[in-house]
């Protein structure tokens, strides 16, 4: 990938800015003030499905197109809004996808995959992997290519690199010229560019980042990236990352992101997904009900997208068709 000294100009790829609306029902149920809360909507970016991935991949693809690339390779677990909007972004520049997927052929379709098939995209099944071992079969799948006379770029797990994390650093000054006064932003962290890149430009104290159980250092990680992207060292005790919402692992739906994703629905009609922005909203709740975010302060949600994972999550599913039946009855 293109280094940083010679950075290549982002695709669009994505619509520009995307809103930021209030949410006073969502917030007066947590016991904020009306104005207190508000969702800036990186759901609502026109490709694809929508979602955060989208400002990472005008970076990455960009630098993809300056190299001549004719496919783009990327890797997820089966569900992965990344590998899903890796898959759009090819589509709209004209580029063959690769994703190479956690798990085998027999996962259910549905949600995520059922996309990446309308999208056309090729899915290699890496077995049960993850990690290094996954990123080693999409460097396998790459030289693959290679020898057949293609010109593969591999695009990093979520979109997380110092180059990706551009992304959301032009997202930290969108927010501010739509909110400078804001305090707090909140946001799901998965692979770690996206709270990186608004780290960069809003500062460590003004991002609460939810670990979503996708890395296994995500402080690190968020860190890490961040650094890379200054250019200046940033210590991992400056940031504010809650690591209390995973529950048992990364696709495990748990009591409080189920009630997060019911309370978000039902005082403001969004919709979140289970894996990260139900997380983050969790998150949000613990941190009112722990006083790290109090009334009288303006809280940003960063809404990532993320929705065709919820009908692909069969505990979400089994959840509300549970809560359906039981508010149901005969004529």
């Amino acid at each position: 990938m293109t280094l940083l000294n010679d950075v290549p100009q982002p695709v669009r790829l994505g619509t520009w800015p995307t809103p930021l609306e209030p949410m006073p029902r969502l917030a007066e149920s947590l016991g904020l003030g009306a104005e207190d809360l508000w969702v800036k909507r990186d759901d609502l970016v026109g490709l694809g499905g929508g979602g955060n991935k989208i400002r990472k991949l005008e970076w990455l693809c960009g630098a993809a197109v300056a190299e001549g690339a004719t496919h783009l390779v990327t890797t997820g677990a089966p569900q992965s809004n990344h590998a899903r909007l890796t898959a759009a972004a090819g589509a709209r520049l004209g580029l063959k996808t690769v994703l190479v997927l956690a798990g085998t052929p027999d996962t259910a379709a549905g949600g995520n995959l059922a996309l990446d098939a309308l999208f056309g995209t090729t899915c290699v099944w890496a077995g049960a992997v993850d990690g290094p071992a996954l990123t080693a079969a999409a460097d396998e799948v790459a030289s693959r290519l290679r020898a057949e006379g293609a010109r593969p770029a591999v695009i990093p797990f979520g979109g997380s690199s110092a180059l990706g994390a551009r992304g959301y650093a032009s997202c930290g000054h969108e927010l501010l010229l739509q909110d400078p006064g804001l305090d707090t932003v909140v946001v799901a962290v998965g692979s770690g560019g996206t709270m990186a890149g608004l780290v960069h430009v809003l500062g460590p104290r003004r991002v609460l980042g939810v670990h979503c159980g996708a890395v296994g250092d995500p402080v690190g990680t968020v860190a890490a990236l961040a650094s890379e992207l200054s250019g200046t060292p940033l210590s991992p005790d400056s940031l504010r990352l809650r690591t209390d919402q995973v529950g048992e692992s990364y696709g495990t739906l748990t009591g409080p992101v189920m009630e997060a994703l019911n309370r978000t629905a039902r005082t403001e009609g969004i919709v979140l997904d289970p894996i990260y922005t139900g997380r983050a909203v969790a998150g949000l709740v613990a941190a009112v009900a722990d006083g790290d975010i109090t009334p009288g302060r303006r809280t940003v949600l960063l809404h990532t997208g993320g929705l065709p994972g919820l009908f692909g999550h069969s505990g979400a599913m089994e959840a509300t068709a549970a809560d359906l039946a039981a508010r149901s009855r005969a004529h």
